[in-house]
């Protein structure tokens, strides 16, 4: 450990007569009691002139004191390299100047200190400025030609504004004995020797931690598992689905007219009881007296007149396919006319209020029957009861055709024209929503199959409570399976039925249940995670199969004791070795470090 203190500047005066006044560093070294084994040298340049005088010593008992002390300011005119060097291994510079060597001060001012501060940018360096001598307070001749002005004395406050632009600290010496050299200057000094000492010794100690930290054998790395296939979700098709039964018509059961018969609009009961209590009223869904709202009734009196000997207008045990539709007559003209662009309004989930505005004005082009039109609409669509306030409608004020309106004739016999026969009991069922929500069975239903002129279809191969969450499904275009196997149930019946949204849904369901499964409740489970595979892939649920496999090699270390590991096919096992988590290396890696950190335990280093 060592101390570098660099000095610049003469404390004498010029013109006294002492010129064997001893210097302040040389006084320092030989008055203090902390230093001890002073040795001197004298230090050239290349041109060979005296530069600096060079001490060293010991401090602090172990501690090298190195002390160069350059009385010679030039020192940055003839050699500047030294100089920067010295500065630049300096930990603690001093500047010295005499109060009573007026020009002295000026030339260091104007042109040393400069010098000192560029050398200085780069460092964090204390600094000491010692102002050495009594200050003589005879009065400067005032002759231009006379030089006795050198005698003029260097103020305390030019002294201190020098301090505060190297960013030093002032002191003032008055005479070189044991009270300024000791007690003053000697313990700035040593506090920053002692402060130099300390931040060597942090940098020390930081570099060796380090170093030790470098080269201490690092636990081995845990990478993070492989990330899964992410599996999006197919956006609903509900609302499509309906609009596509009134373009095509199947199974419709009712047929609007006009007053001459001319021509016939087809549409289907489900879907407009489902909308309007009015349609309830007229199909016989609502009677007279369920019907608390007159205006509904008499709307529904002068507007539609269901003709008589229709043979279900109240029927609630399904209808055989082979009766042919209602015939409702409309009895407003202008009505009927645009009754096809109010079908279109309604089997597209009767939101799209503005579209059926601009098509009665460009069909009508007369505003007073528009209004008379729309207003009729409003008033089929209203709920009992209420007041029609919708004058001026908005797209998002008007979804009366929602996922939550054909669950009123959800496993109900109301308007029922099918029954399906499962484990001994009876599901009632619609078929327009059965064929406009599933391409299977609007095969089944219209094609040259057993079960398009059958009232009761029986169905095999799956359990009531799936099948019903299937027709929840198909009515409202939602589904809560209440755990994995019956997500997977469910999933089995979409497969079956080729209803793509529900399989990716019940795909979902799984894969977040099992995300959301602790490892601790993973382990415990009686669930057979190899057993949900087999039935993924049997069922062409690509995308389900691909992410189990991946879900059993993520948690390897879990499902490798479980005895239905052993039933994964030869291919599965080889995927699930190669993409396991934590890796053969990485436990390999951690074994050898154990060893490691065992070894260096059983034998004591202190002792």
């Amino acid at each position: 450990r060592s101390v570098n203190i660099v000095a610049f500047g003469n404390e004498r005066d010029g013109f006294s007569e002492d010129s064997q006044q001893p210097s302040l560093i040389w006084s320092y070294l030989g008055r203090s009691a902390l230093i001890s084994q002073v040795d001197s040298s004298l230090s050239a340049s290349h041109v060979g002139n005296q530069v600096f005088i060079e001490y060293q010593a010991c401090i602090f008992g172990n501690v090298r004191l190195v002390v160069h002390d350059c009385p010679f300011w030039d020192i940055f005119d003839s050699d500047w390299y030294t100089s920067y060097r010295l500065i630049g291994e300096a930990d603690i510079i001093v500047i010295k100047y005499s109060v009573n060597d007026k020009t002295s001060f000026q030339e260091l001012k104007d042109s040393y200190v400069p010098m000192v501060k560029k050398a200085l940018n780069h460092y964090s360096v204390p600094v000491i400025i010692s102002a050495v001598g009594a200050r003589k307070n005879g009065v400067p001749c005032t002759c231009p030609l006379c030089t006795s002005d050198r005698r003029s004395c260097v103020t305390t406050s030019e002294g201190v504004r020098l301090a505060k632009e190297l960013g030093a600290t002032y002191l003032e010496l008055h005479t070189l004995n044991d009270f300024y050299i000791q007690k003053y200057f000697g313990g700035l000094l040593e506090y920053f020797m002692i402060q130099s000492l300390n931040q060597k010794s942090s940098k020390k100690m930081k570099k060796r931690k380090k170093t030790q930290k470098f080269h201490r054998v690092q636990p081995p790395q845990l990478e993070q598992p492989e990330k899964m296939p992410i599996l999006k979700g197919e956006a609903s098709h509900y609302c499509a689905d309906l609009h596509n039964l009134l373009c095509c018509c199947p199974c419709a059961d009712v047929a609007f007219y006009p007053e001459d018969l001319s021509m016939a609009v087809e549409a289907h009961k489900i879907i407009l009881c489902s909308v309007s209590h009015l349609f309830m009223l007229l199909f016989g869904v609502k009677s007279l007296s369920d019907t608390h709202d007159t205006s509904i009734v008499e709307l529904a009196q002068s507007l539609f007149a269901v003709e008589a000997g229709d043979p279900f207008p109240s029927s609630s045990h399904g209808v055989p396919p082979c009766v042919q539709p209602v015939r409702v007559v409309v009895k407003d003209s202008v009505f009927c006319s645009c009754l096809p662009d109010i079908l279109h309004f309604i089997y597209s989930g009767a939101f799209q209020w503005e579209q059926l505005e601009e098509d009665i004005k460009k069909k009508l082009k007369d505003p007073e029957k528009t209004e008379h039109v729309l207003e009729k609409v409003k008033c089929i669509l209203k709920t009992p009861g209420k007041i029609n306030s919708v004058k001026d409608c908005k797209s998002h004020q008007i979804k009366w055709l929602n996922n939550t309106s054909l669950r009123l004739f959800f496993n109900t016999p109301v308007l029922a024209d099918v029954i399906f026969k499962i484990q001994g009991a009876t599901v009632p069922a619609h078929r327009a929503v059965l064929v406009a929500r599933c391409e299977v069975m609007a095969a089944m239903f219209n094609g040259n199959y057993l079960e398009a002129n059958s009232i009761l279809v029986p169905v095999y191969g799956v359990s009531k409570d799936t099948f019903l969450s299937f027709l929840e499904y198909l009515y409202t275009d939602s589904c809560c399976p209440a755990s994995i196997l019956q997500a997977m149930s469910l999933l089995i019946c979409a497969e079956m039925y080729q209803v793509m949204r529900l399989q990716h849904i019940c795909e979902l369901y799984i894969i977040t249940q099992l995300q959301s499964m602790p490892s601790r409740e993973l382990a415990s489970t009686s669930l057979s995670i190899v057993s949900l595979l087999k039935k993924a892939k049997f069922h062409n649920s690509e995308c389900l199969s691909t992410w189990l496999l991946h879900f059993i090699a993520t948690n390897y270390l879990i499902f490798s004791q479980k005895p239905e590991f052993q039933e994964l096919s030869v291919e599965e096992r080889n995927f699930v070795e190669m993409h396991r988590w934590p890796s053969n290396l990485y436990l390999k890696q951690l074994a050898d470090y154990r060893n490691y950190i065992h070894s260096q335990k059983c034998h004591c280093t202190v002792m």
